[in-house]
């Protein structure tokens, strides 16, 4: 893993650096996706915050939900069928008595999903090397390029500094050094 990135002490300089970085990529020749950002804490109103800050997990656990609740009526439907019992007239799947089972099973499939897609969005089991810094987590943020091309690098130790880093280092490989 290489990687070149800067350390910034306030949201409005790390916004300048990422600014830097989406109007020089072109220039230099990396694209969106080699773009990190990393912070302890979320920053609401500022441009790197927002374009990761969209997820679907609400519509996965909604779909979770309805697929649990679809398959506690089937439970349900399917117990009943298969032993019939004398019911005096009344229905043999009785709509109120099924609904607790029903609701539990719908509660179950968006708590499962919501779990099933946190873990995969957070890619949790993470075995490889990863892009961090300890000053990330004493109020630091993070702005690099992951993997730049060898000719941008003193170019983009150039121009993070001038939009406000406090340091700019480079990894490679498993090691961190200060430029």
């Amino acid at each position: 893993m290489k990687a070149i990135y800067a350390l910034f002490g306030d949201p409005e300089s790390a916004q300048r650096g990422v600014d830097l970085l989406h109007n020089s990529k072109s220039s230099l020749h990396f694209d969106d996706g080699q773009i990190v950002v990393i912070t302890s804490e979320p920053y609401n109103g500022y441009d790197f915050a927002e374009e990761h800050g969209k997820s679907p997990m609400w519509a996965l656990a909604t779909m979770g939900g309805v697929l649990g609740g679809l398959c506690g009526y089937w439970l349900t439907l399917i117990t009943q069928k298969a032993y019939p019992l004398p019911t005096g007239g009344m229905p043999i799947v009785p709509p109120w008595t099924n609904g607790i089972i029903v609701y539990e099973l719908a509660m179950l499939g968006a708590i499962l999903t919501t779990l099933i897609a946190l873990v995969v969005e957070t890619r949790l089991p993470s075995f490889g090397a990863r892009l961090s810094d300890p000053e990330i987590w004493m109020g630091k943020i993070l702005v690099g390029v992951m993997d730049p091309p060898e000719t941008a690098k003193g170019d983009l130790e150039k121009w993070l500094r001038q939009a406000g880093a406090l340091k700019v280092k480079a990894v490679s490989g498993e090691y961190t050094r200060a430029l």
